[in-house]
């Protein structure tokens, strides 16, 4: 048996679709997130290009984040800025 896969977003085209008309396919999602399907299983997302910023806007935060946590219980040290 083949696990069930959820679509994480409320609009789906098909592959033929996407193919025929991609501009209609993201206009279709308003601004989100389109499921592309292939044998009615989602392939890839197709996401725009706003929305795409944002996500890696939000990744690269995460990842500074996750490094000021790092480094948060280094000890400080001392920098002169006439050395730089």
């Amino acid at each position: 048996m083949k696990a069930i896969r959820p679509i994480l977003v409320q609009s789906s085209t098909s592959i033929s679709e996407l193919k025929k008309n991609p501009r209609a396919v993201i206009q279709q999602g308003e601004g989100f997130p389109v499921a592309v399907l292939n044998r009615n299983k989602p392939e890839f997302y197709c996401v725009p290009e706003a929305l795409f910023e944002k996500m890696t806007d939000q990744l690269e935060n995460m990842q500074l984040l996750r490094l000021v946590a790092q480094r948060h219980s280094q000890p400080e040290s001392e920098i002169n800025i006439g050395h730089l």
